[in-house]
């Protein structure tokens, strides 16, 4: 298990180096100049080219490309992911603000999306072809199939402006929370309800379960002891890919809903052309998503010890 880890972990580092490289390689070609974007911010309009010159080597822009990456890249080394161009504070500071609302706002969201969907996908498997079956999968499909940024919409025209249960702006409470929990988690329970249902219905095809209830093994024992454990580890990643996607920024629903999370922040960075910001939460988006991915795959190694076992023998 340690072997594999570190082998892992060696893969975390030389995709972390290929995602940086590139990252910064993209936002040195971009068009606009940071530091005239950096002048300009405060309302001024004319610059002069010497103080234009002087901010660039300020914030060592004149410098040569591999000269920047290995000096950006050496700090992130030391964990100084370096200032943001925008206010100078520390771009790790301005990171882990975010970071506890968008773990907020994706934890409430992938609860609320788990406790409709996984039940629902129970039904749906187990009363296929039926009323309930058709209908719930409708239901999905059609909440799969909107676009963030229209079902917030949908919710900001009915609760908030119609009925007025609910701020507009997302607020640091409970009820300002609601909403972008709400925009997240029903295209989220769609998805999963479809999933979820093609598992439980692969593990119900197969013939262990027509032997257990030849043997007059209980339905429900059946279910909730085969064919869900069975079906654990599909579940398991559809549902460690959706955390890496929350985690890594909802940055339209964040925008919508002025939530100060990790995606407002790298929005508004792009537009301030901010790219220490921008890198920085690029690379932490590539470690989440890594580390989850690692995380998912021990837990199947846990569940089903046949998969450590078959890659011993390669």
């Amino acid at each position: 298990m340690l072997k594999y880890i570190g082998k892992r972990l060696l893969h975390l580092l030389i995709i972390l180096v290929a995602v940086s490289f590139i990252t910064f390689l993209l936002m040195y070609i971009s068009p606009g100049d940071p530091a005239r974007k950096k002048l300009t911010s405060g309302g001024s309009i004319a610059v002069s080219e010497e103080l234009l010159e002087k901010t660039r080597r300020e914030m060592g822009l004149d410098r040569p490309f591999l000269v920047q990456y290995g000096s950006w890249l050496s700090g992130v080394v030391k964990g100084d992911l370096g200032n943001s161009y925008k206010d100078g504070l520390p771009v790790s500071a301005k990171l882990s603000k975010g970071l506890g609302y968008t773990l907020t706002l994706s934890l409430s969201s992938l609860v609320l999306a788990l406790a409709v969907s996984l039940p629902l996908s129970i039904l749906t498997a187990v009363k296929k072809n039926t009323p309930a079956d058709y209908i719930f999968r409708f239901l999905s499909f059609i909440g799969n199939s909107l676009p963030n940024f229209l079902i917030s919409v949908l919710l900001m025209y009915f609760l908030c402006v119609k009925a007025r249960l609910l701020p507009v702006i997302a607020e640091n409470s409970f009820k300002g929370l609601l909403l972008p929990t709400l925009a997240l988690a029903i295209p989220l329970s769609g998805r999963f309800l479809r999933q979820f249902r093609a598992e439980i219905l692969e593990q119900l095809g197969k013939s262990y379960v027509s032997g257990a209830a030849a043997r007059g093994v209980r339905s429900y024992y059946i279910l909730i002891s085969n064919v869900l454990h069975n079906a654990l580890p599909g579940i398991l990643t559809v549902i460690g890919l959706s955390v890496g996607t929350l985690l890594g920024g909802s940055v339209v629903i964040e925008t919508i809903f002025r939530w100060p999370g990790l995606g407002k922040l790298v929005m508004d960075s792009i537009t301030a052309r901010d790219y220490p910001v921008i890198q920085g939460f690029v690379l932490f988006a590539a470690v989440v998503y890594v580390l989850i991915n690692l995380v998912t795959d021990l837990l199947h190694r846990k569940i089903d010890p046949r998969i450590a076992r078959q890659e011993g023998r390669v």
